[in-house]
């Protein structure tokens, strides 16, 4: 009796020990500051003997190393994986307002605990770093990816071939909109990359995104994924964006007023379109500039082959003596005329394209050529107009 009381009891902690963690995938809700507008995520590892639960968070970076502003700049940023206690974790969101939700996964114990190991290995300090990218390969991709590892791929599948039509430019400038700088420099920098329909399973760099998404999904035994949602913290700010659709035709609206005004003052009130015209071109020749150096001098391929380039044109920088003419009461010379002509034919081969999608890729900045167009082609009507007038 006594011998089959050990047995019993050595059995007991056997089973204890080798118990599979508790997997869980805790979201945060967006924040206030720039770099939180996305929301975020991480994997929570409960260990069932002890009850101590780890947070892996893959969205850690040091503003402290060595050039990070210059890497910042040309995309070739370092983030890497944290383990911590999940409490600890949570203190900071806490702190902020920012809720959370944590769904408990259906894993196969296995996979459990092949998970949990995984992320220990990843998280030691010789492997824990990865090149970030912001689309695909974030902290929320980096969820998505062990989660599916775990699942053998599993996730991939049922995410891979479906589609609600989002874009990284329409979820990036959806999440910005509360800080307005953020959102003019997401649509004005994100090229043809960014328009490109996203399957369920791309659209997961956003971690809202890939929390519905695991709320759908199946694990290995065709049971739902998500055992359980609970609330970790209440959400105290303002909440997410919601979906709008895009329109085009206000800007248009905003770009023929602009331009009708430049046609029926400009002609006669030179300093008046000299004043709007050195701010627009000075701004046009800035942005053009940023554009041109995110193309060919980053890593931030969303922004390449950029078609806003030729609406905010490089070229206005060489109109600025033009618009400094212009604000003493004098005419523009001829090579500022066929300038300002240049640039409004270019600002009409970006609306030009919407027609060839078969020969350029397609990018989505109606609304800029809506409303710049007009502009372009206004002021320079009017400089050609004045010189006329003045013969």
């Amino acid at each position: 009796m006594n011998r089959l009381f050990v047995v019993c009891v050595l059995w007991l902690f056997a089973t204890l020990a080798s118990a599979a963690p508790r997997v869980g995938v805790v979201t945060m809700a967006p924040g206030e500051i720039f770099f939180e507008r996305f929301g975020h995520n991480a994997i929570v590892v409960v260990d069932e003997t002890t009850g101590a639960a780890t947070s892996y968070n893959f969205g850690y970076f040091d503003p402290s190393e060595p050039d990070f502003v210059a890497r910042f700049a040309r995309g070739e940023m370092m983030y890497y994986l944290v383990a911590l206690p999940f409490e600890q974790d949570m203190a900071y969101y806490r702190e902020v307002g920012r809720g959370a939700k944590i769904q408990w996964l259906d894993l196969r114990p296995e996979q459990a605990q092949a998970l949990a190991d995984a992320l220990a290995e990843n998280a030691k300090p010789e492997n824990a770093h990865y090149p970030y990218d912001y689309f695909r390969d974030n902290c929320a991709t980096r969820v998505r990816d062990a989660l599916d590892n775990a699942l053998g791929g599993a996730l991939k599948r049922q995410l891979a071939g479906r589609s609600r039509g989002n874009t990284y430019r329409s979820e990036s400038v959806r999440l910005a909109t509360p800080a307005t700088w953020m959102w003019l420099g997401f649509d004005l920098g994100l090229a043809p990359y960014a328009d490109k329909p996203l399957s369920r399973w791309d659209e997961a760099f956003v971690p809202m995104r890939l929390a519905e998404s695991l709320r759908e999904a199946k694990n290995s035994d065709g049971h739902p994924l998500v055992l359980q949602e609970t609330e970790v913290l209440p959400h105290r700010i303002a909440p997410e964006p919601p979906e709008r659709a895009r329109r085009w035709w206000p800007w248009l609206l905003a770009g023929l007023a602009l331009a009708a005004l430049i046609v029926a003052f400009g002609r006669k009130h030179p300093r008046l379109l000299g004043a709007f015209a050195l701010p627009l071109w000075l701004l046009c020749a800035v942005g053009g500039a940023l554009l041109v150096y995110l193309w060919g001098f980053t890593a931030h391929r969303a922004a390449w082959a950029n078609q806003n380039l030729l609406l905010l044109n490089p070229l206005c920088l060489l109109l600025l003596p033009a618009a400094v003419a212009l604000l003493r009461g004098r005419n523009p010379g001829r090579f500022s005329r066929w300038l300002a002509w240049l640039v409004a034919i270019a600002a009409f081969v970006a609306w030009f394209l919407h027609w060839l999608p078969f020969a350029f890729p397609y990018q989505d900045n109606r609304a800029w050529v809506a409303l710049l167009l007009p502009v372009h082609a206004a002021i320079a009507y009017v400089c050609l107009m004045r010189r006329s007038l003045s013969r």
